[in-house]
């Protein structure tokens, strides 16, 4: 090549500029990986923030709904002592008598004489909200539903003596689970509190009250698993599920019963009569946990016991410090 003459351009200058080319589309490569990064850890921080691992977010989150009378969990927190019934008539129940807020200064004197060191009383309302009938209505279900006022106005006076509402019902022909996902609005309250009663849930050409009814566990574990979501869901305060019960065979299978996280399933022990005979029907059927229950219990759930006592009916009415003299002593005590 003469002096002075251009280099050519040949394969060589090919292989720099593709070489230059690859240089510029890593570069482009490191600088979207950055952003990238730069985007993904924000994000990241936003996420913790906003679920309290922060100081952004979270600072601005409302604290888990309390109940009133404080804490999230009722038992055993609390003892739970109720008047039960509803407003058809007097005799279905002390809640029966008089207005919501007539029953409500009642029961808080009687629920106080249940306080003891160390365990506060929590007053409540159980409401017959699905109400079994000897006539079979319109659709055949021998039932009548509390219309959303008459709930609403229990609810509204059990709040005012910073109580709970517990909603209690007798199926008829009707199914649990149907009847407990019709009062569904009302259980995402966090004071609202759920009753099965079995004697009233009988088969197709049965009257209710012509015969004594009765449930399983696997329709009580529907339920219960229906009322854990909606407590897991809203994150509610513990939910309380009662079952009634005052023979063995109300309640079939009741050790495949199964616990639930945030539940507490309380064994009502039903009945009327003299002190002899509530305290055996509760010796023989009352919930007593056996080795290693304890350490199986979810969080938030477990197994309680409850007694049921008639103003009426019952002779010779058992009176607060007879009633805590079972054992195990009940955590709910219910009042009709």
């Amino acid at each position: 090549m003469a002096p002075g003459t251009p280099p050519r351009r040949g394969p060589v200058s090919a292989k720099t500029g593709a070489r230059a080319a690859r240089e510029e589309m890593y570069r482009r490569r490191r600088r979207t990986a950055a952003v990238a990064a730069a985007v993904v850890l924000i994000l990241l921080v936003w996420a913790v923030s906003s679920i309290g691992g922060g100081s952004g977010a979270s600072a601005d989150k409302p604290n888990p709904v309390e109940l009133q009378r404080g804490g999230r969990v009722l038992l055993p927190d609390y003892r739970l002592v109720a008047y039960y019934g509803a407003p058809q008539h007097d005799e279905l129940g002390a809640l029966g008598i008089g207005t919501p807020d007539e029953a409500g200064r009642k029961l808080l004197p009687q629920a106080a004489a249940y306080k003891r060191p160390g365990r506060p009383v929590m007053p409540a309302f159980e409401l017959i909200v699905t109400l079994a009938q000897a006539d079979p209505g319109d659709d055949g279900m021998y039932r009548l539903r509390q219309s959303p006022a008459t709930i609403q106005s229990y609810l509204d006076a059990v709040r005012r003596i910073k109580g709970v509402l517990i909603l209690d019902i007798q199926p008829g022909h009707a199914s649990f689970v149907d009847e407990v996902r019709a009062i569904g609005q009302w259980l995402i309250e966090p004071d609202v509190e759920l009753a099965l009663d079995p004697e009233w849930n009988v088969p197709e050409g049965v009257v209710p009250g012509k015969q004594i009814g009765s449930t399983d566990a696997a329709t009580v574990n529907q339920v219960s698993y229906y009322l854990a979501r909606i407590r897991r869901l809203r994150n509610l305060p513990q939910k309380v599920l009662i079952v009634h019960q005052f023979t063995e065979g109300m309640v079939a299978n009741r050790d495949q019963i199964r616990d639930r996280p945030g539940v507490a399933i309380v064994h009502n022990l039903d009945g009327f009569g003299t002190p002899d005979v509530k305290t055996n029907v509760y010796n023989q059927l009352s919930y007593r946990p056996g080795a290693g229950d304890a350490l199986r219990r979810p969080p938030g759930g477990g197994r309680y016991n409850g007694l049921k006592l008639f103003y009426k009916e019952d002779t010779n009415l058992m009176a607060p410090a007879q009633a805590l003299g079972l054992r195990p002593a009940p955590d709910v005590v219910v009042y009709e």
